[in-house]
């Protein structure tokens, strides 16, 4: 690691020297690329810094152990020995995390897809119920949301619902998402009072841009149709909900939400790359089986991951065996202790790779 420390603090250096170039100076592209990477090693040589400071504190303390004779300061010189190499153990979890490869989706916004599975209704309004504490979520982070495509179902849920989220991190934070969801709950529609077992998934898709899919557009089926269910004056009367079927995949995307079949059209294909994306990157994940291994189940939709029980009041991800008695609070979008726990979990076993 501290090979690799040296190597940063060298390169940051050597840009430090060429942006005083007065050559560079004078070449504005070259001037911004370099800036620009001399900007996002700040955070790195200001730890690393840091760090080197820490260690000649430390060995200054050890020093004096070892010469000083005064009883009072050797307590003293103990105490603060102890306080640094905690600072330490701190810095070098962090400096590990800099240099492990960076997420290539770790910036982009995201699409959620929340399907029912088994359950019948009662999974029809967990959908619901999931869809709401995700937005309130995202209203306490700042975020926008944005409904792509919807089916609801008549007791006032959904059979499935897709929807953009834009933001800071929202990828960071919600991508450990993706998975089978189950509940355990008293139906509203049970009269005995029996506790029944519901299931949905949920599948969190970083968003494409052209650059990441190209799309050939004779790949593509464009259907147009009438929208079925409420919305406005146009809703049922024209052409304006849109099907594409990606003819090699197979893939097909609809979307009837908006008034306008241009709207529809776009956030469809927004889905399409997004989902043509998660193909592509499943497809280079399974040739690095050790590095999957690694992950905190942000891949396998099939995969049992949290179970929600209501007569508990409890909340419990199996993947990191936490258990949360505050199912009222998460699901009034109150996630933040579930996903810090899950990015800490992840970041362990990554950092098991590199120790």
């Amino acid at each position: 690691m501290l090979e690799k420390l040296e190597t940063i603090q060298k390169k940051y250096f050597e840009l430090e020297q060429a942006l005083s170039d007065p050559n560079i100076v004078s070449n504005s592209s070259k001037f911004q690329q370099y800036a620009k990477q001399r900007s996002e090693l700040v955070p790195i040589v200001s730890l690393i810094n840091e760090y080197q400071r820490l260690l000649d504190q430390i060995k200054g303390n050890q020093e004096l152990l070892d010469t000083e004779e005064d009883e009072e300061l050797i307590e003293i010189a103990r105490a603060e020995l102890e306080d640094m190499e905690k600072r330490k153990a701190t810095l070098e979890r962090e400096l590990k995390l800099m240099l492990l490869p960076k997420d290539d989706n770790e910036g982009k916004n995201i699409i959620v897809e929340i399907r029912a599975g088994t359950g019948g209704d009662e999974a029809t309004l967990f959908v619901g119920d999931l869809f709401r504490m995700y937005s309130k979520f995202a209203i306490n982070k700042g975020w926008k949301i944005d409904v792509i495509s919807s089916h609801p179902t008549g007791v006032g849920g959904f059979k499935e619902i897709i929807f953009s989220v834009e933001g800071k991190d929202v990828y960071k934070q919600l991508k450990y998402e993706s998975g089978v969801h189950r509940v355990q709950r008293v139906p509203i529609t049970e009269s005995s009072g029996r506790i029944h077992t519901s299931a949905v998934t949920v599948a969190v898709l970083p968003e494409a841009e052209e650059v990441d899919i190209e799309i050939d557009p004779s790949d593509l089926r464009i259907d147009t149709f009438r929208s079925s269910g409420p919305g406005g004056q146009s809703v049922n009367t024209t052409d304006s909900a849109v099907r594409i079927t990606h003819i090699p995949s197979g893939i097909v995307v609809s979307c009837q939400d908006e008034k306008s079949q241009h709207k529809n059209k776009a956030k469809a294909l927004k889905v399409l790359r997004a989902r043509l994306l998660d193909i592509k990157q499943r497809e280079l994940e399974s040739q690095r089986a050790e590095e999957r291994r690694s992950q905190i189940g942000t891949g396998d939709r099939n995969e049992k991951i949290r179970t929600y029980n209501f007569p508990q009041n409890r909340v419990t991800d199996h993947r990191i065996g936490l258990s949360l008695y505050k199912l009222e609070s998460i699901m009034n979008g109150e996630l933040d202790e579930l996903t810090e726990a899950l990015m800490m979990a992840d970041q362990d076993e990554k950092l098991k790779l590199v120790s």
